[in-house]
């Protein structure tokens, strides 16, 4: 990786596109210090260890949501925005066409995210306003249009930071800023283990066991994202004219963790969206049932809580795996480009292989997000680490876009310095 950067840092046009990319990086980071007019900040503490989605979200913001700035929203609203519109490409034929209409119409589609972005930065900064209505210095429809307007622009420069770091410097733009914000909250993670040790509620041996365990797990998630099952693929031979072309041997990857991390969140949000929404309501019917009825399966912690939680992600990573991929779509154009799978006949035999492998490949993709997902619950349950901010969901995260950016400059590198057959 250190040889990458270093050889990407001599090419003049991969140092103007690094150069680009951090002076965006330090733009968004210093909006992150910018507080939104009338919220008394120093109220927000509870809430962003309270272990609801808030928590998430002011990981995925790098801290800007518990200090509530303009960037209090980060990127989420675009995130969400993004799932629903993928899932309504599968669900919606209109959009299922302009999906396959090449790059005009995926730019439509992005045209729709954008849109739809906005829609849903409205909505969660309303929702924001009254989570933390007694954090207000002052109430009213004045306060109420300020804040949302406020957080909705934030979130909607930083989905244009996101795009100029697509189209001007490296990196998959929005993914870039939720990994900065991310690697931002790692030494606030490394001050709290120091203050637990200081104060003698953690012993040294227990320091060096967890710093142990996150290794293992950052290793553990790198060789789960290198990862992949490889389907073989024969292609005929086939005359075009006078030519005759001989027939290739090829292969399908499937990423062991391609739905890891959706899966995660999808999970996550079924899970604590009604303990969020109880606590913008905590003396309503809802509220009590959820959080102190004896059948309530949303009691962060609980037994319940946890199973509900792993059978969640197991099938949100059977599902995303298999509408991303469309095992049917696979096999008719493999039929139609006169490839098949050795062994396989092809049409529905293929297709039924395909769902097959896909099946099997996402449930053990599942099983290792499930482990990644339960990992700071566990902790926050079972050790003196309490309130640490860190957890195999950002792991996930910091390790595909690192990976991801690597690839990009490995292949801007083999471009720059490929000389051809002739040479």
């Amino acid at each position: 990786m250190l040889s990458t950067l270093r050889n990407a840092w001599k090419v003049p046009e991969l140092r103007k596109r690094m150069l680009f990319t951090l002076f965006i990086v330090v733009i968004f980071r210093l909006g992150i210090f910018i507080p939104v007019p009338g919220v008394d900040a120093s109220k927000l503490a509870s809430l962003s260890s309270s272990g609801t989605l808030f928590t998430f979200y002011d990981m995925l913001s790098g801290g800007a949501l518990s200090k509530f700035s303009i960037f209090a929203m980060g990127v989420t609203p675009y995130i969400n925005a993004s799932i629903v519109i993928q899932l309504l490409t599968i669900a919606v034929p209109t959009l299922e066409q302009l999906s396959k209409e090449g790059q005009e119409g995926r730019q439509k589609i992005q045209n729709y995210t954008r849109l739809a972005a906005v829609v849903f930065a409205v909505f969660q900064g309303i929702a924001m306003y009254m989570l933390i209505n007694g954090t207000l210095k002052s109430t009213g429809y004045m306060e109420l249009f300020i804040i949302v307007l406020t957080m909705t622009a934030g979130s909607s420069l930083l989905v244009w930071l996101g795009e100029q770091i697509q189209v001007y410097g490296i990196g998959s733009g929005v993914s870039v800023i939720i990994f900065v914000n991310i690697i931002s909250t790692i030494p606030t993670t490394i001050y709290k283990v120091a203050g637990l040790r200081q104060a003698g509620e953690v012993s040294l041996v227990e320091v060096i066991i967890f710093v142990l365990v996150a290794l293992v797990l950052l290793l553990a998630v790198i060789i789960i994202n290198l990862a992949e099952r490889r389907v073989p693929v024969q292609y005929a031979g086939k005359a075009v004219g006078n030519k005759v072309f001989k027939g290739q041997s090829t292969h399908i990857p499937f990423s062991l963790n391609s739905a890891g991390v959706m899966a995660i969140i999808f999970a996550m949000s079924v899970m604590q969206f009604p303990e969020t929404i109880a606590k913008i309501w905590p003396t309503s019917a809802f509220a009590k049932f959820i959080m102190e009825s004896p059948w309530s399966i949303f009691k962060s912690g609980s037994l319940k809580y946890i199973i509900t939680y792993l059978v969640l992600i197991l099938f949100f990573s059977w599902f995303y795996t298999i509408v991303t991929f469309k095992p049917d779509e696979m096999a008719e154009n493999m039929h139609k480009s006169s490839g098949f799978v050795p062994g396989i006949r092809p049409g529905k035999p293929t297709e039924v292989f395909l769902e097959s492998v896909l099946t099997k490949v996402s449930i053990m993709g599942g099983v290792f997000a499930s482990i990644i997902a339960i990992f700071p619950i566990v902790v926050e349950a079972y050790s003196n680490f309490k309130g640490i901010a860190f957890g195999g969901t950002s792991l996930l995260i910091i390790v595909g876009v690192a990976l991801d950016t690597m690839k990009q400059l490995e292949s801007q590198l083999v471009m720059r310095h490929y000389q051809g057959f002739l040479k």
